[in-house]
């Protein structure tokens, strides 16, 4: 059984930095994919980032290249969002979610394809 359990919200000053973790288990897979989406109510869900086991390639939304970072430790068996740079429109949930399998540049941020999702974690920015 798939489980994904993400840690490492809060509330943060403009400008500030978080480091969101999503703890994973139980995967079978020979490859997974993992994302990061964020969801504000009334809004659309957002693909932030994306790491592919395959290759280790990662993938990112416009609004956050250059200000988020994803990683993934596999004998830690954890993905890291490390967002720095951070702005008030950068709060909302964070879900962590995987599927079994390889996504590319025009792919990854396609929720609909996330077989398995975690709760969520929130992140504020306020002064």
């Amino acid at each position: 059984q798939v489980q994904l359990v993400e840690s490492g919200g809060g509330l943060v000053q403009p400008g500030g930095s978080l480091e969101l973790s999503c703890t994973y288990s139980g995967f079978t897979f020979e490859y997974t994919s993992i994302a990061w989406f964020r969801q504000v109510p009334f809004k659309k869900r957002e693909g932030i980032a994306c790491i592919v086991s395959f290759d280790g390639s990662t993938y990112y939304a416009d609004g956050v290249k250059g200000r988020y970072t994803i990683s993934r430790d596999n004998a830690k068996s954890t993905v890291t969002l490390q967002m720095n740079g951070l702005k008030p429109e950068d709060s909302g949930t964070y879900v962590c979610a995987a599927l079994n399998g390889r996504r590319n540049a025009r792919t990854w941020g396609d929720s609909q394809d996330y077989r398995f999702w975690g709760q969520g974690t929130q992140v504020t920015v306020s002064s």
